[in-house]
């Protein structure tokens, strides 16, 4: 079963929402026949490359905040990020344009180092405040995640990659992501957001059991169809067993 996962490193929703999956597919039986692929999603592609601002300003002017309201809100981000076991640190952060840093997790897909470029970009950005938006500061970075530090340093001179960040975006557009986390399971379900853990889960069991559909046994005479138990259309009647649709998005 493969999991198509749409997300900005600089999203912070992005890293709490990436937790709450992965622990709901630890929980999952079948987890070691999924794959998970994540793909190119900008918050805010207009943003100049090469340069970063300080992120307290930018919550200032897309949400009409006071300096006081935009710090609130950062507290109580990293408040929801330690709850689920990780450590931020956004006051005096900086944010950019992240098309360079997506350039790089392609390259980590085709080495096979995708998730471990992902969490290390993820914890420099949030946890210790590194750049992703220089190209020295990501070549170090993904050197430290197991890419080769040449390689990186000529994916990035060379602007290699650049259509599949440009492809990946086209893509969560037809498929209706306005924001991230956004997931699809197994071709199948979206879930948009960082839902809580059981959400993730009840949508990993039903894409299983869609892909995986168990024969029912034959009725014994005089039984109903689904032998003692209620009907199949009775455990369905409450809407469990529709395909699950785009909840709120948390992208910030």
């Amino acid at each position: 079963m493969r999991i198509d996962v749409w997300t900005d490193v600089v999203c912070p929703w992005c890293y709490v929402g990436k937790r709450r999956f992965e622990r709901a597919l630890a929980e999952f039986p079948h987890r070691e026949q999924v794959q998970v692929v994540h793909h190119s999603f900008q918050l805010d592609p207009s943003m100049p490359r090469g340069k970063a601002v300080e992120q307290l300003g930018v919550l200032k002017s897309k949400y009409g905040l006071s300096e006081a309201q935009a710090s609130a809100m950062m507290t109580n981000m990293e408040r929801t990020a330690a709850a689920e076991g990780l450590e931020y640190h956004l006051a005096g952060g900086l944010v950019g344009n992240t098309s360079d840093a997506h350039r790089l997790l392609h390259l980590a897909k085709e080495r096979g180092i995708q998730d471990a470029v992902v969490e290390r970009f993820y914890r420099a950005h949030f946890t210790e405040q590194r750049s992703l938006f220089d190209h020295e500061s990501l070549v170090q970075l993904a050197d430290e995640a197991g890419l080769d530090a040449d390689e990186a340093r000529r994916v990035l001179k060379d602007d290699t990659y650049a259509g599949a960040v440009t492809a990946d975006a086209r893509e969560a557009q037809k498929l209706g992501a306005t924001g991230v986390p956004f997931f699809v399971i197994d071709n199948r379900y979206g879930v948009a957001g960082a839902q809580p853990t059981e959400v993730f889960a009840s949508v990993l069991a039903r894409a299983w059991a869609d892909a995986h559909p168990v024969s029912a046994p034959v009725a014994a005479p005089g039984a109903n169809a689904a032998g003692a138990g209620p009907g199949e259309a009775d455990a369905c009647a409450d809407g469990t067993c529709a395909p699950a649709r785009p909840a709120h998005t948390d992208g910030t």
